[in-house]
């Protein structure tokens, strides 16, 4: 796979706008917070990050952690691929599985607005192990049926799971329901088929402090404007451990309470790139006004301005700065969400 990032590589698809999360190898995608299904009990994947070997732009070999060059274990915990080659990870392992409690459970499109408003609820009080994410989607047999549907992760003990999903379980009436006990390998792998190689995509993404009714209407209003049966919104909620760390702990500052939004825009025929481009823009358009500040760098396309790299970074950009001028002065890493030196700007 080609890398977008500083980690390998620059090669990507023609004519595609691919967020950095995709087109990047694991290195940059674990240096700007991998996002994961088991978050409210460990936080984000950098958040379990031990230490890093890089090669820097003078072609030096680094080790950065708490003891060791710890300003750039500060930095690559969030900053990308800005600062050098990633050529080795340590991380904290927990215990987990081989099974768990998850999968997908999709109701009627009609059923949207309830269904949202039900995973409202059900995530204001979701205790850690548990971690849900919702999505208006289509169904992945080309029919272009639409659906309101959620992904679920419970990594608990088994009495506690059904607890927590029992008010899941006997809500509304779903067209399908796959929820229950599966290894938590292939609860990783379940979301695979909806991203099929070589699709074109656009991505934007907003973080959103309440999922309110004004918001429910708008996504509820522009799913039902997709111009492709590929295309989805996707609702996440960090929550548990992922909130704990302070914003200035580590490069990734985002720690609030809240939503993220990710608007996905796939297609397959180049001749409709403007139209779901549009698309995907629109939405983003039409939830500003409920937005909090912010953006997550991994759901950024390569059309991203400075001022968006910099909501992305917040409060800590100025010091990350200072790190590229110290490691990449001349900016060799720049195929990325880039942080360009000082005097560069």
């Amino acid at each position: 796979m080609g890398g977008k990032g500083g980690a390998a590589g620059t090669g990507r698809a023609a004519a595609q706008h691919w967020p950095q999360c995709w087109f990047v190898t694991a290195a940059t995608w674990i240096r700007q917070r991998k996002r994961c299904i088991r978050m409210g009990q460990y936080g984000f994947t950098i958040d379990t990050l031990i230490s890093v070997e890089m090669v820097t732009a003078d072609g030096k070999t680094l080790n950065a952690s708490r003891e060791e060059n710890s300003e750039l274990f500060w930095g690559v915990r969030g900053g990308g691929g800005n600062f050098g080659a990633a050529t080795s990870f340590e991380f904290a392992l927990h215990a987990i599985g081989p099974m768990v409690i998850g999968g997908m459970i999709a109701y009627p499109i009609d059923q949207s607005k309830d269904v949202l408003r039900f995973y409202r609820g059900l995530t204001s009080a979701a205790p850690d192990d548990l971690t849900v994410a919702a999505s208006l989607t289509h169904t992945q047999d080309g029919s272009g049926q639409q659906l309101a549907a959620m992904l679920v992760c419970h990594c608990g003990h088994m009495d506690k799971a059904k607890e927590a999903l029992h008010p899941l379980k006997t809500f509304g009436s779903p067209v399908l329901d796959r929820v229950g006990p599966l290894s938590y390998t292939s609860l990783n792998q379940m979301l695979d088929p909806s991203f099929p190689k070589l699709a074109l995509n656009y991505w934007k993404s907003c973080f959103i402090k309440e999922l309110s009714d004004d918001v429910i209407t708008v996504l509820r209003e522009q799913f039902a404007r997709c111009p492709s049966l590929m295309s989805k919104l996707i609702i996440e909620h960090p929550h548990g451990a992922a909130l704990r760390p302070k914003p200035t702990d580590m490069a990734f500052p985002h720690r609030d309470p809240g939503y993220s939004v990710l608007i996905i825009a796939q297609w397959s025929d180049p001749r409709d790139n403007a139209l779901n481009i549009a698309w995907a823009k629109e939405t983003f358009s039409a939830l500003e006004p409920f937005t909090r500040q912010g953006a997550y760098s991994n759901y950024m396309a390569d059309d991203e301005p400075l001022s968006g790299v910099k909501r992305a970074f917040a409060g800590n950009y100025l010091r990350l700065q200072e790190l590229k001028d110290l490691y990449d002065p001349g900016n060799l890493f720049h195929n990325n969400q880039n942080i360009p030196p000082s005097k560069w700007t």
